[in-house]
């Protein structure tokens, strides 16, 4: 055998080993997203989701067939918000390349501040004193806050902090989110490329300017908002994928969230 052919046969056998091994086989995957129904959180001026049926049953040949359709706005749910959403010129949903929606992840856990404050800001001193105990945030990491508000889920009232709809609902959000100061600091001082939480939105309810998502957006920075279960990853060594619906010039959309947490 060539030295040429036998360097081919070498790289055949480490590409089959490589197709052999499963990357995910010990550890446990995470389901970080709810399911879309009747009762989806969304925001109060937003189209909430409905579910139709447009068939369901045995056709004349038989079988069953079902097929059903949906509609709603983009944001509600567990979704993502596309750097577009706050800033003009930036990417939209299906430009974002999937190395943004991936990563090593970071759980910031301040849900004992956030729970006795509902109108409370996820400040710079808490992400510097998440890296004094679990080291910087690497470059390329997924920064999850998490602030216990998804215990409340589906509950409107204690979500929200109201059970208003339309624009005169705005007035009386209350929930946690991102203080910009904070933002500004994780895309001047840190390399992150994707930041959630557990709230319907990165700012918090009582903001009017949403300036957390302006600063995000303008770097094109994912978030992901209305994540579930939070609180069964640590607050490091897991690794988190998003995958939002693919929409053409979307300011946003579903998304499917997971986290693998290896043994």
């Amino acid at each position: 055998m060539s030295a040429e052919a036998e360097m081919r046969f070498v790289m055949m056998l480490g590409v089959v080993c490589a197709w052999s091994q499963n990357p995910f086989e010990s550890g446990s995957w995470i389901d970080l997203s709810y399911a879309f129904d009747a009762s989806t959180i969304y925001w109060p001026t937003a189209q909430p989701f409905e579910h139709e049926t447009e068939f369901e049953g045995r056709t004349e040949k038989g079988y069953f067939y079902s097929a059903y359709r949906y509609s709603a706005s983009e944001h509600g749910g567990t979704h993502l918000d596309a750097p577009i959403h706050f800033a003009e010129g930036k990417k939209t949903s299906d430009q974002l390349e999937l190395s943004k929606l991936m990563g090593p992840v970071a759980v910031v856990d301040v849900s004992e501040k956030a729970l006795k404050d509902p109108d409370y800001l996820v400040s710079v001193s808490d992400l510097t004193q998440y890296e004094s105990k679990f080291g910087q945030l690497p470059s390329g990491s997924v920064v999850f806050l998490r602030t216990g508000y998804g215990r409340f889920w589906p509950d409107r009232t204690k979500y929200l902090g109201t059970d208003l709809v339309g624009p005169e609902a705005v007035p009386h959000l209350h929930f946690p989110g991102l203080d910009p100061a904070a933002a500004t600091w994780l895309v001047s001082q840190r390399k992150i490329v994707m930041i959630g939480l557990d709230t319907p939105s990165i700012d918090r309810g009582q903001s009017t300017l949403f300036e957390a998502h302006q600063v995000l957006a303008a770097h094109d920075i994912a978030v992901i908002e209305n994540l579930a279960q939070l609180e069964k990853i640590p607050e490091k060594g897991a690794w988190a994928i998003a995958m939002p619906m693919k929409i053409a010039g979307g300011s946003g959309g579903p998304a499917r969230v997971a986290a693998w947490i290896p043994d």
